[in-house]
């Protein structure tokens, strides 16, 4: 459910308010001042503010640009006064929407209605699916960096991560120690190659039921390793 907060000092324009968004199934928080309504905007969770230009304490356009400066949240301001000027300001300090007083209480409703849908489409359209690689009982989140065995979840440092990561994402393909060396640690391998099989070695011990038969990572005797798929 959305909990929208009205901040509001004219206690019969809020309870209106408050009874039409409840009707429609929002759950609403009044706040009959602007220190009470900036507090609670800053330090709650609500999906919409309703915001009064004239308020005691702290004025709607200060409450606008503070919840502004950590908030995305819609914010609709009301107020009595029709200057373009007030409208102009409070649209400048990041409002959503300004509503002239009279209005309608079923037009407030469908404009927290729009605006929360409009919202909702933008964050959706923000929030991206995790990278993952799934084979054979082995999940791999590349965004959250962290594997899972038969639903196990295993520690793999950075670099037993990388190994395995790019191992799965190049099924089937053998590559050298060399080869190995050079993708993950982004160095010449003169001397170092070693340093390959012991993360392997790591590695089996945490994806394979017995590292000394492995099921997932096989060494190409004479070539290198490959991810068996």
């Amino acid at each position: 459910m959305n909990k929208i907060l009205i901040v509001e000092d004219e206690e019969a324009i809020a309870d209106l308010e408050k009874d039409y968004l409840e009707l429609s199934g929002f759950e609403v928080e009044i706040a009959s001042d602007g220190t009470l309504g900036l507090k609670k905007a800053l330090e709650e969770e609500f999906q919409l503010v309703i915001l009064d230009l004239m308020l005691p304490g702290v004025d709607g356009f200060e409450i606008c640009r503070q919840i502004r400066e950590v908030k995305n949240i819609p914010i609709i301001m009301v107020s009595a006064k029709k200057d373009d000027i007030d409208k102009i300001r409070g649209l400048g300090l990041g409002a959503d929407d300004y509503m002239t007083k009279p209005f309608s209480p079923s037009e407030l409703v469908a404009r927290v209605k729009a605006h929360l849908n409009r919202y909702e489409r933008l964050v959706s359209s923000n929030v991206k699916e995790n990278s993952i690689i799934e084979i054979r009982g082995i999940k791999i989140d590349k965004t959250a960096r962290r594997v899972w065995v038969n639903g196990e979840e295993k520690n793999f440092t950075s670099r037993e991560f990388d190994l395995l990561t790019f191992l799965a994402e190049n099924p089937n393909h053998v590559f050298t120690k060399e080869e190995l060396f050079r993708k993950i640690w982004d160095m010449d391998s003169v001397g170092d190659i070693a340093t390959v099989t012991v993360h392997i070695k790591k590695i089996r011990e945490k994806i394979e039921v017995n590292s000394a038969k492995p099921q997932y990572i096989e060494t190409i005797w004479g070539v290198g390793y490959r991810f068996k798929v």
